[in-house]
C-alpha cells in the first residue's frame, strides 16, 4: 500500500480550518457565556478600575453588553446581600472575581471562592451574601438581558412566621 495515495485521499492535513465553523463574536450557549466570564475575570486590568465599594447598598455596574446579554459588575461589603430572588426569564452566571460569597438555595449554602462559577436558569431562586470579613467582587452574566429580578421571602421569615404547631398533650401519671 502506498502512503501518498492514503494521504491524498484524506487531504491536505493543513487545509483542515476551511472546515471549521468561524468563531462567533459574541457567545450563543451557556459554555460560550461561562467562558467570556472566566475571560474578563482573567483580565483583571479591564474591570478593576471600575470597582467601588459602598457601606448602605451593594454596589453594581453595567460592565459590557451584546445582543441580548449584559454584563454586571458588583461588589459586596462584608455582610451585604441580595436577598433571596431570582432573575425572572434570564439565565445566567455568576463568577466571583475577588473574595468569597455565598450561595444560599434551598438546598443549603455553599461557599464560592475566587475563580467559582455558578450558572443558572429562569427561576433558579438564590441570595448572595458576603458571609466572610473582606470585601467580594462578582461578576454576573444574563441572558436575555436582566428586566427583573422577583424577590421571594426567606425561608427564615417563613418559618418565624408560620402558625406555631398546637402543644402536644401532656399526659400526666399518678
Amino acid at each position: 500500500m502506498n502512503m501518498d495515495s492514503d494521504l491524498q485521499i484524506a487531504g491536505d492535513i493543513l487545509e483542515v480550518p476551511h472546515l471549521l465553523q468561524p468563531a462567533r463574536e459574541h457567545p450563543a450557549t451557556v459554555a460560550e457565556f461561562a467562558g467570556l466570564a472566566r475571560e474578563i475575570a482573567a483580565d483583571r486590568a479591564n474591570w478593576a478600575p471600575y470597582v467601588e465599594y459602598d457601606a448602605t447598598t451593594r454596589w453594581y455596574h453595567r460592565l459590557r453588553t451584546g445582543p441580548g446579554y449584559e454584563i454586571w459588575l458588583l461588589s459586596w461589603l462584608p455582610g451585604q446581600s441580595s436577598g433571596r430572588h431570582d432573575h425572572g426569564p434570564s439565565s445566567g452566571v455568576l463568577t466571583v472575581l475577588e473574595g468569597e460569597l455565598t450561595e444560599r438555595t434551598q438546598r443549603g449554602a455553599h461557599a464560592l471562592g475566587s475563580g467559582a462559577q455558578r450558572v443558572f436558569a429562569p427561576g433558579y431562586v438564590h441570595e448572595v451574601v458576603n458571609d466572610s470579613l473582606e470585601p467580594a467582587v462578582s461578576l454576573h452574566v444574563y441572558y436575555p438581558g436582566l428586566t427583573e429580578m422577583p424577590m421571594h421571602e426567606s425561608v427564615r421569615a417563613r418559618c418565624a412566621a408560620a402558625p406555631s404547631a398546637p402543644a402536644a398533650p401532656q399526659v400526666l401519671t399518678a
